[in-house]
C-alpha cells in the first residue's frame, strides 16, 4: 500500500514533537553531533538498522562527527508518517547515545 502525503497543517503538527527537526519543502532535516568520527559511523549504523526494519530509508551524510538525516517518503510525493515514526526512532538512538 502506497503511504499517504500529510498534509502541511499535519506536517506542522508532527514537527513540534520533534525538536531540532526543520522542514525543507517535502524533507525534514535534522544533524547529530557525536563525540567523534566512530560515534558518527556507528550512530549510522543504528539508523541503518531502524531504516531496515521501517523499510523506509533516510538520506545520511556523515561530516567528520556530525550525522546530517534527511527524511522524505519519494512514494507519496512528500512527507509521510512514515518520516516522521523513523526521526522518532532516530531520536530514541540518540537520546540513549546509539
Amino acid at each position: 500500500m502506497r503511504p499517504t502525503r500529510l498534509t502541511d497543517a499535519e506536517v506542522a503538527a508532527a514537527l513540534t514533537t520533534l525538536p531540532g527537526w526543520e522542514r525543507d519543502g517535502d524533507t525534514i532535516r535534522k544533524h547529530f553531533d557525536r563525540a567523534g568520527f566512530a560515534d558518527a559511523i556507528a550512530f549510522v549504523v543504528r539508523i541503518g538498522f531502524l531504516a531496515e526494519a521501517a523499510d523506509h530509508h533516510p538520506d545520511l551524510d556523515v561530516r567528520w562527527r556530525t550525522v546530517h538525516v534527511a527524511l522524505s517518503t519519494h512514494d507519496a510525493g512528500g512527507l509521510s508518517s512514515l518520516d516522521f515514526d523513523l526521526a522518532h526512532g532516530i531520536e530514541t538512538a540518540a537520546a540513549s547515545g546509539a
